[in-house]
């Protein structure tokens, strides 16, 4: 396999990863003179604020993603390519993909974040991720299986193992998918279930902390708490997960939880890139860069939004927040120093812009905050609507997005349950086998460590 692009006069640009950032970088440099290579492992951008809609069964996954290919169709001097980035070779302008090697002049790391489980093995085999589409889909999968088993199972034991919801991690997407589910369980339940009593299902949301929404003001965070107590919620702050067995979460101070429904969304890390120097790698699994998000000591690697760590903004000494809008105002200002480096331009430092920061518990109940201005329920439930949905790629994606939305508001139902299963084809399951095998830049790691094996030896 390989990339299959030719070089031709122009510098080439290489973006790893259609986030916020990386997709805002490469349509800024849409009348660049640059070659501008995207890759990401998927051929579709999401929009991650709603993608526990999805897991709820509140909306498709199609409503909230949008092909690359479409958004860049008819783009001169842009090339997209679905693959993974495995390792980076900076001395040689290369890194390494599930597809092949492909050379750059400028590169560009945007490949976000994944679920971070603090080493615990075992917790990450058995807990159910929610960070992307296809995990929110399992996510939905797992909750209507469980409830179509609960009605047939043979134990009270297992019926309430099933019914039994446990969340772990009390951010904004811990708040809302605990919301959605007291939902599910007071407007869908008695509908679609009449014949088992929705009482018996029991939505836990558990924090480590000592409340919930730690990025936002404690203000905010008692009213995010105060709806979920209300909507029924069980909220657990100070609490501690330290393993999953026998169908239960062990908490540390002894105390379980039965459940077949384990919800890890209790904090992220950067996405790895093998041979990339360990001292690069700050708080979090997050590339250190400077004020230019230049990565440190590479002049033409660049890392942008929650994969980077930047240390030199003096309003956020500890890094900025991983939110959407430090991605996209990080990849408006490199796209325009990338361009001003090129022509031999002092580059322009970035400082965040704060724009405000909100979360949604459910129907009528979001907490926001805009600078001073801190607002909570109806009004800033409204907020939160009309900010998501401006932001959402494609007019089809907007209007269905909102259709489906006053559809449940008007309707208390969210139409979507369906258990389906994806089974790939033969042919896919054997290219991903190679693509797990092969590629994986073995030959230049090795070439590597000769070359620095024959320098040990000449010093000596």
């Amino acid at each position: 396999m390989s990339f299959n692009i030719v070089r031709d006069n122009k510098k080439r640009v290489v973006i790893v990863g259609g986030g916020f950032g990386g997709l805002k970088l490469a349509n800024k440099l849409k009348k660049s003179n640059f070659q501008v290579v995207l890759i990401d492992k998927n051929n579709y951008h999401q929009f991650p604020p709603l993608i526990y809609q999805v897991a709820s069964a509140g909306m498709e996954p199609t409503s909230i993603s949008f092909p690359f290919r479409k958004i860049f169709q008819h783009r001169k001097n842009f090339y997209f390519r679905m693959a993974e980035v495995r390792a980076i070779f900076p001395e040689r302008n290369i890194i390494q993909t599930s597809i092949g090697k492909i050379e750059y002049d400028y590169l560009i790391l945007a490949a976000g974040t994944t679920t971070n489980f603090y080493g615990n093995r075992h917790i990450e085999e058995e807990a159910i991720p929610m960070k992307n589409v296809s995990e929110a889909m399992g996510l939905r999968n797992a909750l209507l299986a469980n409830f179509e088993r609960a009605l047939t199972c043979a134990t009270k034991q297992e019926q309430q193992e099933l019914l039994n919801v446990v969340v772990v991690g009390g951010g904004a997407t811990g708040v809302e998918v605990a919301g959605v589910l007291s939902e599910m369980k007071k407007f869908v339940l008695p509908n679609d279930y009449p014949d088992m009593s929705s009482n018996l299902m029991h939505v836990y949301l558990i924090e480590a902390g000592p409340r919930l929404l730690a990025g936002m003001s404690e203000k905010s965070s008692a009213h995010a708490e105060q709806f979920l107590r209300e909507m029924g919620v069980n909220i657990l702050l100070n609490k501690k997960v330290v393993d999953y067995r026998n169908h239960k979460v062990v908490l540390e101070d002894g105390s379980a939880i039965a459940t077949r429904t384990f919800i890890w969304v209790s904090g992220i890390t950067g996405v790895p890139i093998r041979n990339m120097d360990s001292s690069l790698i700050g708080r979090g699994g997050r590339i250190k860069v400077n004020e230019y998000n230049q990565v440190i000591g590479l002049n033409n690697v660049f890392a942008i939004g929650d994969q980077c760590i930047q240390l030199t903004d003096k309003k956020y000494p500890n890094g900025h927040p991983q939110l959407a809008q430090v991605a996209i105002q990080q990849g408006e200002l490199l796209a325009k120093n990338l361009v001003r480096y090129e022509k031999g331009m002092k580059m322009k430092p970035f400082h965040y812009r704060n724009l405000g920061s909100m979360a949604t518990v459910g129907r009528n109940r979001a907490v926001a905050e805009f600078n001073k201005v801190k607002m909570q329920g109806w009004f800033a439930w409204i907020m939160w609507l009309v900010v998501h949905l401006r932001s959402i790629l494609g007019v089809r994606n907007k209007v269905i997005v909102l259709l489906n939305w006053i559809w449940n508001y008007l309707t208390y139902d969210q139409s979507m349950r369906m258990i389906v299963y994806a089974r790939k084809a033969k042919e896919i399951r054997d290219r991903e086998i190679i693509e797990a095998t092969t590629h994986l830049g073995d030959d230049l790691m090795q070439e590597q460590q000769q070359k620095e094996q024959q320098k040990v030896e000449r010093s000596e």
